[in-house]
């Protein structure tokens, strides 16, 4: 099955570029409610599932005894540009579990944002594993290994206990089999596996409206979610598609991104989520798509269905301020 144009990015009059991509929203009982293109594939979620993988943080009791708010919590789940206040939070988590950044294992990078990296050039003679955009991740992973007795050394290995509880844990919300044959290394060092789409979408759907799942993990995705709605800023940062997706409708709509072009997202009010991916793994399409999608659901609202549809098709400029094409999505996401 050839999955259909999604995005097309157009220069002058032409379209320059095209992006074939799949989309899904489902309810919490796992019923489609709007799909596009093969749905059924299977795709490394990558970031885009951090909130699965931060579910042990809840369940073992660490957040509560190191008193995590919400703005921790939201880092846990984020991929983030490594300014100044990400960086402050992920120490801060660490020091309340007696760690520091020795105990990372995610790697160093410098930021991903231009605005970030030229402040990190300024200051830093090189970055540390706190400026990693999964540092808030694997500090959540650091204390949930100390606050559970376990060795923190190794935590990233597919046979660490804490591992097996977040494969455990992805398993019950995907209904996906997790092993060594659907799984790879991720950016961050930690396992990460292939899904179908489908049971990606179900899996946040879940998490959404607690259907299915038993009360400690319901209130545990509950937990999560809602703080990421609450800090989009620590999910992801300054002129980030997750945050301003968030800002949009605060505390109603719940967003995350993955590399290679994949996304998910969470409408908890209406019991809806969403998982796509766009093919060629190119940002800008499944930003696009995420917020069309998202759009379908608040059509009785037209202002914010309007804002939404602002993040989907939008104008491109060159260095010198001049509209040079755009971005737009096929007409298959109109309500």
């Amino acid at each position: 099955m050839s999955n259909p144009v999604l995005v097309e990015a157009t220069r002058g009059n032409l379209v320059e570029s095209r992006h074939r991509g799949v989309v899904i929203a489902v309810d919490g009982d796992g019923k489609t409610v709007f799909s596009l293109g093969d749905v059924d594939t299977a795709v490394f979620p990558r970031s885009a599932c951090k909130a699965m993988q931060a579910l042990p943080l809840i369940e073992s009791g660490a957040a509560d005894a190191y008193g995590f708010g919400n703005r921790a919590l939201a880092l846990s789940c984020s991929s983030h540009n490594g300014e100044p206040e990400h960086v402050a939070m992920a120490a801060e988590m660490l020091a309340a579990a007696g760690r520091d950044v020795s105990a990372l294992e995610c790697g160093a990078h410098w930021s991903f944002n231009q605005d970030t990296i030229i402040g990190q050039a300024r200051t830093l003679d090189h970055p540390t594993a706190l400026h990693n955009n999964c540092s808030g991740k694997h500090a959540g992973f650091v204390c949930a290994c100390c606050h559970a007795g376990e060795e923190v050394a190794g935590y990233v290995d597919y046979d660490h206990p804490l591992q097996r509880e977040i494969r455990g844990a992805m398993e019950s919300l995907t209904g996906a089999v997790l092993g060594h044959d659907n799984c790879g290394i991720d950016g961050c060092s930690i396992p990460t596996y292939a899904v179908p789409l489908k049971g990606l979408a179900h899996g946040f759907a879940r998490m959404a409206t607690g259907r299915g799942l038993d009360p400690v993990r319901a209130t545990a995705s509950k937990r999560l979610i809602e703080a990421c709605m609450a800090e989009p800023f620590y999910v992801a940062g300054s002129k980030r598609a997750c945050t301003r997706l968030m800002q949009v409708a605060p505390g109603r709509i719940f967003a995350k991104t993955g590399a290679e072009g994949v996304f998910c997202a969470a409408i908890p009010e209406k019991g809806i989520a969403i998982a796509l991916k766009c093919e060629d793994g190119a940002t800008r399409a499944a930003e696009a798509m995420v917020a069309a999608t998202l759009a379908r659901f608040f059509a009785d609202e037209p202002d914010l269905r309007e804002k939404l549809m602002a993040e989907a098709n939008h104008g491109m400029k060159n260095w010198n301020g001049i509209h040079v094409g755009d971005i737009s999505v096929s007409p298959a996401f109109a309500a």
